[in-house]
């Protein structure tokens, strides 16, 4: 049996905070007190030290993309190397992606990617399923889809022209109508279709970087979380707002919400710390992704969303290219778009709150852990320190100071979009289910051993909803 004795640390849970030790049984949290004395203890059992540092629940990055298949190519964070950066990070679980292929079977597409994805993951994982169109059947492809341990569907109000848009508003209410009826949640990609299309049938050029915010205005976002957030609010179930961008799109999620809408809003990190400056320059293409960067005072407005409480969840769309890859164009309408993220997130999220004084890292942990599990039915397996838990734990030495280069972070992307950026925090240890998978810098995750993680009550706790 393997066993691990946590000493001296100050454990930080979402509900409590205290100095205690904790004690690890293979994959298990079997024992939390304020001194567990390891002579009372089986002879072999590992010591481990934590003074002055923070334990924390495993990180839960909630919107990855790693081993994406994207126009012809695939992103640079495999399965494998989208683990290495995710240990270095603290995160111990993602939620990923599974494509609707519109065969007419949902749960032999997540069985798919769940599958590749258990070869070669070296930290555990979930996954939202796409629905990519209405047809006869997909009832019981929902119904399958849930008994498979997927009860978490996305969908986008955009991309028509790849396939992924569902245009007709009555198809859109009977899937959303079927999610209720079978109480699996329902996340959007929100920009409308429509708002883009028109801006760009009218636009002339250029098709440099800093088009792309251009190209797709926040109005656009504001009109697609109407479009969802209206069918929502009517058949009374909850929302899931991927990847919020805008102070217009944030907006609009207030006025629902004053309609009685329950909606998780996720944004990530460089919607809160990047802006559309960033598109200038030489190095414009590294930084488009979609929705694109937009204003400081969106930057402001999304800060203080998540300072005072509307931001549930913060996670990073990590969705890497190679410099290579994105440099290879400079038009904006063929740049691969994405960028790495697994690896920075706690750190940043951390320092953010350190530096604003308004929120602690109780609260760090309730966005980046114990809101992701519970919104994806993952709790209190994940994103707990509690007796039964998986013993998903991050060492973190909350006094570290550190900038973030590429010369330090693991992504295969070759670059960060973070480069330059003073942070404070930084995981020492990170152990996944009882074993560790990076220590003193060093990365000791296995492929294959990371194990998809089925979901149970998904939205769970509203608590994590306004």
């Amino acid at each position: 049996m393997n066993r691990i004795l946590i000493q001296d640390g100050l454990l930080v849970d979402t509900e409590w905070t205290r100095h205690a030790d904790i004690l690890i049984e293979d994959s298990k949290i079997v024992h939390i007190a304020a001194k567990i004395d390891p002579d009372t203890l089986p002879e072999g059992t590992e010591i481990v030290q934590a003074e002055d540092m923070c334990v924390l629940p495993g990180i839960i990055d909630a919107h990855t993309h790693y081993h994406l298949v994207s126009r012809g190519t695939v992103t640079a964070d495999s399965f494998e190397e989208g683990s290495r950066c995710a240990a270095f990070g603290g995160v111990t679980c993602v939620v990923d992606f599974a494509d609707d292929d519109k065969k007419g079977n949902l749960a032999a597409c997540a069985k798919a990617r769940s599958t590749a994805m258990g070869k070669e993951m070296a930290v555990d994982f979930s996954l939202h399923q796409g629905v990519y169109a209405y047809r006869e059947g997909l009832e019981e492809e929902l119904i399958q889809l849930k008994k498979a341990g997927v009860k978490v569907i996305k969908m986008f109000t955009t991309y028509k022209d790849v396939g992924y848009l569902v245009d007709d508003q009555e198809e859109l209410r009977k899937i959303f109508a079927l999610c209720k009826k079978y109480d699996l949640l329902v996340s959007v990609h929100c920009e409308d279709d429509a708002t883009i299309q028109k801006v760009n049938s009218s636009y002339s050029g250029p098709y440099t970087p800093p088009s792309h915010a251009v190209l797709r205005p926040s109005e656009a976002e504001a009109r697609g979380i109407d479009t969802v957030g209206r069918i929502a609010l009517e058949l009374d179930m909850p929302l899931y707002v991927v990847h919020l961008s805008s102070k217009a799109g944030l907006q609009k999620v207030r006025e629902l919400r004053a309609k009685g809408l329950r909606v998780i809003l996720e944004t990530t990190p460089h919607y809160l710390f990047l802006d559309k400056s960033k598109l200038e320059g030489e190095d414009g293409p590294l930084y488009v992704m979609t929705p694109p960067l937009r204003s400081k005072e969106d930057n402001e407005a999304l800060q203080e969303a998540v300072l005072n409480g509307e931001v549930q969840i913060i996670a990073t769309d990590h969705c890497s290219f190679t410099r290579e890859q994105k440099l290879s164009s400079k038009d904006v309408r063929t740049i691969l778009p994405g960028i790495p993220g697994s690896e920075e997130l706690l750190s940043l999220v951390y320092s953010f709150a350190a530096n604003s004084g308004r929120i602690g890292i109780q609260q760090v942990v309730n966005l980046l852990s114990t809101a992701p599990a519970k919104a994806f039915g993952l709790y209190p397996q994940k994103g707990s320190i509690r007796v039964g838990s998986d013993a998903d734990l991050v060492i973190f030495d909350p006094d570290m100071a550190w900038t973030i280069s590429k010369e330090n972070i693991h992504s295969a992307s070759g670059y960060t979009p973070y480069e330059g950026m003073q942070v404070i925090g930084k995981p020492i240890m990170t152990y996944l289910r009882g074993r560790l998978i990076m220590g003193d810098n060093i990365y000791l995750g296995r492929a294959g051993h990371g194990e998809f993680v089925p979901q149970d009550d998904v939205g769970r706790g509203k608590t994590i909803m306004h």
